[in-house]
């Protein structure tokens, strides 16, 4: 049976570091990351402290990697606040370098497990939400790694607004097919697909990420789910 009390440490699987890192990551992580960097001291995270109370909207990236995307959405959208969740700290130090270049001040990151995040964010605060080409665990003894479940389902409806917009994309078959049918299951989410084309092709304003260009390179086909936070 799975621990799941409150005080329990979180498991992070997958690497926490890669290659060592350049002069210009180390600056980022040493000297910029500690000021994006999300408090998780107080019972609940004060949103509007957070971001200087200069943004009305938060969205929630989980699992940003190297920060294509994230960096593309801060740059297209200025005047909404992102968080961005990723343990991995070279991929920190990637997205705070992209964030540097295009001087995009309205991301914040939690350098950890994203449950710990959620569970600080107060109910119905985040406007939008992204989980795009996570780790999709394919050995079935590694299935319980998945990122979604029904728990973390039910976390993400709790601190998503109603109707709130919610993007998961993925390159791996079984993963797919995986959320999809989580996703189902929960009366909280309705999916958003009237043919194959509203899950087969990325929107205007879904960037790709290089996950998704390795993806195609070795052949393989995304998909692209967007779903809908229901009323309460």
């Amino acid at each position: 049976m799975a621990d799941d009390r409150p005080d329990r440490k979180r498991i992070l699987y997958g690497r926490r570091r890669g290659k060592t890192l350049r002069k210009g990551q180390r600056h980022a992580i040493d000297d910029i990351f500690p000021t994006l960097q999300v408090p998780l001291g107080a019972e609940t995270i004060d949103l509007n402290a957070l971001f200087g109370g200069n943004f009305e909207t938060t969205w929630l990236e989980i699992g940003f990697g190297a920060g294509e995307h994230l960096a593309w959405q801060a740059d297209h959208h200025p005047d909404v606040g992102i968080i961005g969740c990723e343990p991995f700290i070279n991929g920190v130090a990637a997205l705070i370098l992209k964030l540097e270049e295009k001087g995009c001040n309205n991301v914040r990151i939690h350098n950890e497990a994203a449950e710990l995040l959620m569970e600080k964010l107060p109910e119905a605060s985040i406007n939008k939400g992204f989980l795009l080409f996570a780790d999709p665990w394919p050995k079935s003894s590694h299935h319980k790694r998945r990122f979604v479940s029904e728990k973390n389902i039910a976390a993400l409806a709790r601190v998503l607004e109603d109707n709130a917009e919610l993007r998961i994309g993925t390159d791996h078959t079984n993963y797919g097919a995986w959320i999809l049918w989580h996703m189902l299951q929960s009366e909280d989410f309705v999916w958003i697909a009237e043919s194959p084309k509203d899950w087969r092709i990325r929107g205007d304003d879904w960037p790709q990420t290089r996950y998704e260009a390795k993806a195609l390179r070795e052949g393989r086909q995304s998909v692209y789910y967007r779903f809908i936070r229901r009323p309460r």
